[in-house]
């Protein structure tokens, strides 16, 4: 039978600025431990710490610019692109246009703190 998600949870994330995490399927919100998806709202000069997770992330970024900086230099991904990182790869997420960015993020298996191995 379908399950109605009537809201997200949100949750703490990490980085310089405050940014928003509206969880809608995952470990917080539904228990779901297979997937996790999540809307993420990041202000212009956001950085987070970098991380090695044990999941595999493809993010759809729908306003501004996200920049995925990696092992083998930076991708800047922009409304309509996404970008997939593997389990195991480092990488390191920011927004450094003024506007920030809006993006869903979906993580097979589903993000946790004990497999995001921040830097």
């Amino acid at each position: 039978m379908p399950r109605l998600v009537s809201e997200p949870v949100r949750v703490t994330a990490a980085g310089n600025k405050p940014k928003l995490i509206d969880e809608y399927v995952g470990r917080v919100t539904t228990g779901a431990e297979h997937v996790s998806v999540a809307h993420m709202r990041s202000p212009g000069g956001w950085v987070e710490p970098g991380q090695t997770p044990r999941f595999e992330e493809v993010t759809v970024v729908l306003r501004g610019l996200l920049r995925v900086e990696h092992r083998g230099g930076a991708l800047d991904v922009r409304a309509g692109q996404a970008v997939v990182t593997a389990p195991g790869e480092w990488v390191r997420y920011s927004t450094p246009e003024p506007e920030g960015a809006e993006y869903v993020a979906v993580c097979l298996p589903a993000f946790s703190p004990e497999t995001v191995h921040r830097d």
